[in-house]
């Protein structure tokens, strides 16, 4: 009797233990499944849910693509590239090894296509392609790359090609900077065009078909995943950095050297898993709605009301609340106001993270004519 009371106090405190270790590690191993680093994060604010060894710098393989697909998109975005332009396929570009969309050389390709095997089949081809295209060579855009990784505050990552082969130079990452970029990509609207594409047989200008495949098998097997990108080499592990929404909470979990392809997979999932049981984000002050009232002058609207440009959300931890919401207005305006001019600001405040959206006009409140100010300072007599 004596031995089995010992046993159960035993396991009781072993369950306590885990209990109190984060979702991820508590179901898995203390080391986290034997990979690297993790680092899971909310992908609109960046607030850090779980880190683990999330600043060892490590070989990332062909997530360093993420960054490519974001230059991109960004050229995309400023006018620089356009969707529809063709590219005629440098030799370079054309013999590159690894994962290909196998395209010929001299053959002109539009960047929509070459975007598509970028993402979907993490095209090698593809990406020194576009690379070239954007920088004027391959080398150029290697520098971009990095200028930009200093500007999202990356601060532990070198590149030295853009697809994220074995190189003599020396490239790394770590799980935090590869999530910073994942939700830079991931807060382009265009990246989902292709995102989801898990399997398409390609026909090429020449009327020959490539069939590209998507190796993140989350984007089937896990509820809410929107995107990611995998990554293999023998020095990187396997490694992957995906995105997942559910309940209005968007969330980027990154692992990085996981012994096994189901390890990476299912590493993530606890990551997710943990972010969504323990974390919510709620709309506070939704746009659309009237938030504030603000006086007009020199106008016949006496009166606008105001609404937020944008859902002021706020992400808690699950049984915390937030602080009531501060808005930050004049009190009048002047007119002319026009309907979407900024009045003033909403925040609110949840832990150490403020969230903050602009405050609009409602409604235009047009400049007294002549006469209506004439008629106004008669009423006033």
């Amino acid at each position: 009797m004596k031995k089995k009371l010992i046993l159960l106090l035993t396991l009781i405190g072993v369950a306590a233990a885990l209990c109190a270790l984060p979702t991820c590690a508590a179901q898995g191993n203390a080391d986290a499944d034997g990979c690297f680093s993790q680092f899971l994060s909310d992908a609109v604010t960046g607030t850090e849910l779980y880190s683990y060894r999330a600043d060892e710098k490590h070989q990332i393989a062909s997530m360093v693509k993420i960054m490519t697909a974001t230059l991109t998109l960004e050229s995309v975005a400023c006018g620089e590239l356009a969707m529809d332009e063709m590219l005629t396929i440098s030799q370079t570009a054309a013999g590159m090894g690894g994962s290909q969309m196998f395209l010929d050389a001299g053959q002109a390709y539009p960047v929509r296509d070459l975007l598509k095997g970028l993402i979907v089949a993490s095209a090698n081809d593809a990406s020194v392609a576009l690379a070239e295209r954007i920088d004027g060579s391959h080398e150029a855009f290697v520098a971009h790359m990095n200028t930009r990784a200093a500007e999202l505050g990356m601060r532990n990552t070198v590149f030295c090609n853009a697809t994220g082969l074995p190189s003599d130079q020396e490239q790394y990452s770590t799980a935090r900077d590869v999530n910073i970029m994942t939700r830079q990509l991931m807060s382009h609207p265009e990246y989902y065009e292709f995102a989801q594409i898990t399997l398409e047989d390609y026909v090429h200008p020449s009327g020959r078909v490539t069939q590209l495949t998507n190796t993140n098998k989350l984007l089937r097997a896990y509820q809410g995943c929107v995107g990611g990108k995998t990554g293999f080499t023998n020095e990187a592990g396997f490694c992957l950095s995906a995105c997942a929404e559910r309940n209005q909470l968007r969330t980027v979990a990154t692992v990085i050297g996981a012994p096994d392809s189901k390890t990476r997979f299912r590493a993530v999932s606890r990551l997710f898993d943990y972010g969504f049981a323990n974390y919510s984000n709620t709309v506070v002050c939704k746009a659309g709605d009237p938030a504030q009232t603000v006086c007009v002058g020199n106008s016949r609207v006496k009166q606008i009301e105001c609404t937020p440009d944008c859902d002021l959300s706020i992400l808690t931890k699950k049984g915390e609340s937030a602080q009531e919401v501060r808005y930050d207005l004049p009190q009048s305006v002047k007119a002319p106001i026009r309907k979407g001019d900024v009045i003033g600001t909403a925040s609110v405040q949840a832990g150490e993270q403020v969230y903050t959206v602009n405050l609009i006009a409602m409604q235009d409140a047009p400049k007294y004519t002549w006469w209506e100010a004439l008629r106004e300072i008669a009423g006033q007599w």
